[in-house]
């Protein structure tokens, strides 16, 4: 049985006429003349030439389904960088395969949400002029800053954990748009501290206060769109 290592692996993507091949638990299997595999995309989620041995825990279905496939090798295993972590999340990631996998995906859609509504309510404040939509934009804000520490220690260590922090196009974009994100949200929620009236006093609003505000939709948009693209792959990829 030919040991494949995760590069070689890769070849092994369906596209192009190739075969398509898939590892689960060290084994590799041949999963070509699937229909379910076809062009080397399995529901629009999963590609051929990668170790689904986290993802099939979320699938619909057991591992067992692999067995009807011929098995063609095994994959050698690659030891992550070593991290010293404390010993409860080493026995929680070991042990428990939602907190492998789950807890970047659960803690992003908490900043996402935050942000995105702190211009919409800055937005509603100029239309209607009540104080209490500015009150609570600079709450979202806060709570964006908050989470959005959660959601990236746990994007390093998924990253980290389930990537083998290999680098990824997906990757290369979200991790200095993650960085640029949080500095402007702190720049804005210190001016917003520092000065209540940026967008209420008499003289109107401070329009460059505005328009970085608006820029968080963009710069989570973008981010959204290429962590979705990890997990829901795009066919023509």
């Amino acid at each position: 049985m030919k040991e494949f290592t995760l590069e070689e692996l890769e070849t092994y993507d369906g596209k192009d006429g190739k075969p398509a091949y898939v590892a689960y638990d060290g084994l590799v299997y041949d999963v070509t003349a699937s229909k379910l595999w076809k062009g080397g995309l399995h529901m629009r989620r999963h590609k051929a030439g990668t170790d689904l041995t986290v993802d099939i825990q979320a699938a619909p279905h057991t591992h067992e389904l692999l067995q009807r496939f011929t098995q063609v090798g095994t994959l050698k295993k690659v030891e992550a960088a070593e991290i010293e972590l404390p010993k409860v999340l080493a026995w929680l990631l070991e042990s428990n395969p939602f907190f492998r996998r789950h807890p970047h995906p659960m803690t992003v859609h908490f900043p996402i949400v935050f942000f995105m509504a702190n211009p919409f309510f800055n937005f509603l404040y100029l239309v209607t002029g009540a104080t209490a939509f500015e009150t609570t934009a600079f709450h979202c804000l806060a709570g964006g800053i908050l989470f959005s520490i959660v959601a990236i220690a746990t994007g390093v260590l998924t990253w980290w954990y389930n990537y083998m922090g290999k680098m990824s196009r997906p990757i290369a974009i979200k991790l200095p748009l993650s960085i640029v994100l949080f500095a402007l949200a702190v720049f804005l929620f210190v001016w917003r501290l520092m000065d209540p009236t940026v967008l209420t006093a008499e003289q109107g609003a401070n329009w460059v206060y505005l328009i970085l505000d608006a820029l968080l939709i963009p710069i989570i948009s973008i981010m959204g769109w290429y962590g979705a693209t990890m997990t829901f792959p795009i066919e023509n990829e």
